[in-house]
């Protein structure tokens, strides 16, 4: 499994309800999630919006992502999100994840 980690910056006045939102992820993203390969996601906020995410996958983000770019509930979710997010070009929130470098790993 790779370990990636990212960030995005959420609207901080619309932070509570994102993270409201993310309290009942519809059942069926979830399920596109896991056939996606997506495992151990968690998703971290600061109270200024910034989210750091945090997912393993077989054959790392860049293919996690085209997995979930092809499904129909990705496209609701996404369109559903789009207020939240800080974003000057109009990006889908699952485009603009800024991937970091992992630095250190404990097993």
């Amino acid at each position: 499994m790779k370990r990636i980690g990212f960030q995005l910056k959420v609207k901080q006045e619309m932070l509570d309800d994102y993270i409201k939102h993310h309290e009942n992820v519809w059942p069926e993203m979830l399920d596109a999630l896991r056939a996606a390969g997506w495992h151990n996601y968690s998703i971290f906020a600061r109270e200024d919006g910034l989210l750091f995410g945090y997912v393993e996958t077989a054959e790392g983000l860049d293919a996690a992502q085209a997995k979930m770019a092809v499904t129909e509930v990705n496209t609701r979710w996404q369109e559903f999100m789009a207020p939240y997010f800080e974003s000057a070009n109009n990006e889908r929130a699952d485009e603009m994840f800024v991937e970091l470098r992992e630095v250190f790993h404990l097993d």
